[in-house]
């Protein structure tokens, strides 16, 4: 059985499998501070988190940041799966950049300094569509060749027997 994985998929989900498992391995220990920090700024932008204690935000953070690396890197979890992880994830990233005052330059997309760190987190969003959109629209059923091989004795089976039909008549 082959895997749902094709080889030109391989490197998009490696780079950011590695760059998210890396980042969310990187939380896990995160101290008082940085949990604070972290949190802050996602509040700012996402209100709802501000009633999540910063420590259980960060843990959440981390955590999903590790399950999402680990699907892209896992080449049985389907791209389209991947894919569309990948890109619920980015959103959320870019939705920080845009809706955070100080990230872009006033009337305009184009990163502040302090945007620049989130803003270049939009390759993620691009590679998750890309990856969405390969899965679902580009990928060609597979036949293992024992189904191949059921299928045709199946449709021989048919044909005698439309034949045997045909020949009553």
């Amino acid at each position: 059985m082959g895997l749902p994985i094709t080889l030109s998929e391989i490197a998009p989900r490696i780079s950011t499998g590695a760059f998210i498992l890396n980042s969310g391995m990187g939380k896990r220990d995160a101290d008082e501070a940085a949990a604070a920090g972290m949190h802050g700024f996602a509040a700012g932008t996402y209100p709802f988190l501000k009633s999540v204690p910063p420590q259980q935000f960060v843990k959440a953070l981390s955590t999903s940041e590790i399950v999402l690396g680990a699907a892209l890197l896992t080449p049985f979890v389907p791209t389209a799966v991947a894919g569309a992880a990948l890109t619920a994830f980015s959103g959320g990233l870019l939705g920080l950049y845009l809706k955070t005052p100080g990230m872009r330059k006033p009337g305009s997309l184009a990163p502040t300094e302090a945007g620049l760190a989130i803003a270049k987190d939009s390759w993620l969003l691009g590679i998750g569509i890309g990856l969405f959109t390969h899965g679902l629209i580009e990928r060609k059923p597979r036949v293992t060749v024992k189904k191949a091989n059921k299928q045709a004795k199946r449709q021989a089976k048919e044909a005698a027997k439309e034949a045997r039909r045909a020949a009553r008549q």
